[in-house]
């Protein structure tokens, strides 16, 4: 199975799909993540570091590759939403991935939203296209953080049992902690170690598991009947 994930910035991809990754690069599968924004710019000039440490994250993972496009970081709504798209559009033309994951469309930042409407774009079910579904990830610090509006609420519908993983994940984010402005964030922030730990062992309660990541499937497409996406099992 090729897997990808879609992320706004440095650390997104760990937060929403980290142990979901890790268990499939542990597999065998090849797994990607694409990173639209730099993380950095928007606060300080320490791009370089940012990325470093998203590369560190990434070997933790086992990821097959990284993909740092490099758009501004909070400042995506500057540029052409065609200027988000192509990229995503071409790392699923060299990659021809089964499954896609990115943010969901309702999180309190303005560039996950932006990249969320842009890889369900990329993602749009032509003839022919190798994607066979479309998944939204919970970020902690953005998913909670949204008003409960109409559109706006997370209501996960796939649970995948990250038990194996979960030490795993958590590492890759203490790379972030070497950021010139750590990323991980002291306990009871949503993005302290704690508060992951807390998230992951929630969800695996809510659906029989120790540990779980949640996410919302936007678009799916069968050709087996019921009995799963083309794909295959997707995690």
């Amino acid at each position: 199975m090729r897997l990808l994930t879609v992320a706004a910035h440095p650390d997104d991809e760990t937060l929403g799909a980290g142990g979901t990754m890790a268990w499939h690069a542990a597999r065998g599968d090849t797994v990607w993540a694409c990173v639209l924004a730099d993380g950095a710019s928007s606060r300080h000039g320490r791009v370089e570091q940012q990325a470093a440490c998203a590369r560190n994250a990434a070997q933790v993972l086992g990821l097959d590759r990284l993909v740092m496009v490099g758009l501004p970081d909070q400042r995506l709504d500057t540029l052409s939403l065609l200027d988000v798209i192509t990229p995503i559009e071409q790392v699923i033309e060299e990659l021809q991935p089964d499954v896609v994951l990115t943010h969901f469309p309702g999180d309190v930042n303005e560039d996950h939203r932006l990249v969320a409407r842009a890889t369900l774009v990329a993602t749009r079910p032509v003839p022919g296209t190798s994607v066979s579904r479309v998944c939204a990830f919970q970020i902690p610090s953005s998913t909670d953080w949204a008003p409960p509006i109409p559109g706006s609420v997370f209501a996960p519908n796939l649970y995948v049992d990250i038990s194996e993983t979960l030490d795993v994940k958590l590492t890759a984010m203490k790379a972030y902690a070497e950021t010139f402005v750590s990323e991980v964030r002291p306990f009871p922030h949503p993005r302290s170690i704690e508060a992951l730990t807390a998230y992951a062992q929630g969800h695996g309660a809510a659906s029989g598991l120790l540990a779980a990541e949640p996410f919302m499937i936007l678009r799916e497409s069968a050709t087996a009947g019921m009995r799963g996406p083309r794909g295959g099992d997707g995690g």
